[in-house]
């Protein structure tokens, strides 16, 4: 414990002196928040990139360098007298208790999902607290679209308003399918950017309906589509070709050998 404490406490110390006004970094004391933050959301999708990768010293690698941000972001508001490092720290240890009480109290063991029932519930009432009221109120609009339609559509569906099963969702999707397809001839961007999205918000619910996690359902079939088209790749350049001296045709075949294979 106390070495991880000296760790900790090092991070921190090696923060402090990038950022120090005389003897710092330039470009580290240079930084705000908003400039941080796009590094900070990398840094996260890197994790989850190592993690995808099951590699173990990376995802040690991508934690740190995780960590790091938090330290970052902490620093810059304990400069401007906000709170420091140890605030954070102690603000997660008490939400996380507080969230918990069937584990730090005396409320009976829960499963899982009592737990994730109660978990809502109180984040529900800490809104309510802040004066966030409204039940799509509190949800981070900064991230990324299909989680956001995600989160939406879920805090939504918590006060009955959701479609009754997956096949009602499909339905929903005919429905949207036939009004892009109407829109095609008259080309008109907007329209079709909004007929699109509407797919795309229908798609999101149709795989919070089926329990499955649509980001990662995206994320399967591009890294399908990867592993299928380096294959066409290396099949060209077995034949002395790249993809730009092929035509649709060839490759179609090619991929279809790709599926045959079990990429």
């Amino acid at each position: 414990m106390g070495e991880q404490i000296n760790s900790t406490l090092a991070l921190i110390s090696v923060m402090a002196a990038l950022r120090d006004p005389q003897t710092g970094c330039p470009w580290d004391r240079a930084q705000d928040f908003s400039t941080i933050a796009p590094y900070t959301i990398e840094e996260a999708y890197e994790v989850r990139a190592a993690i995808q990768a099951n590699d173990p010293a990376q995802i040690k690698d991508e934690l740190g360098d995780l960590l790091f941000q938090v330290v970052y972001h902490a620093r810059i508001a304990e400069e401007r007298g906000w709170f420091d490092f140890n605030d954070v720290a102690a603000a997660i240890t008490d939400k996380m208790i507080r969230r918990h009480p069937h584990v730090f109290g005396t409320e009976p063991d829960r499963d899982a999902a009592a737990q994730t029932k109660a978990w809502e519930l109180q984040k529900a009432e800490e809104r309510s607290a802040r004066a966030q009221v409204g039940t799509l109120d509190g949800i981070a609009e900064t991230l990324p679209a299909m989680a956001f339609a995600a989160k939406l559509t879920a805090r939504a569906a918590r006060v009955g308003f959701d479609w009754p099963d997956p096949g009602a969702v499909l339905d929903k999707l005919e429905e949207e399918i036939r009004e892009l397809r109407a829109e095609l001839p008259r080309a008109a961007p907007d329209r079709l950017q909004d007929e699109l999205g509407d797919m795309m918000f229908v798609l999101v619910n149709l795989a919070r309906k089926l329990q499955l996690n649509a980001e990662a359902c995206l994320d399967g079939v591009n890294q399908k589509f990867i592993r299928r088209f380096r294959f066409i790749e290396a099949e060209l350049a077995a034949l002395g070709k790249m993809p730009a001296d092929s035509d649709l045709a060839e490759m179609d075949r090619l991929w279809d050998a790709a599926k045959r294979s079990g990429l």
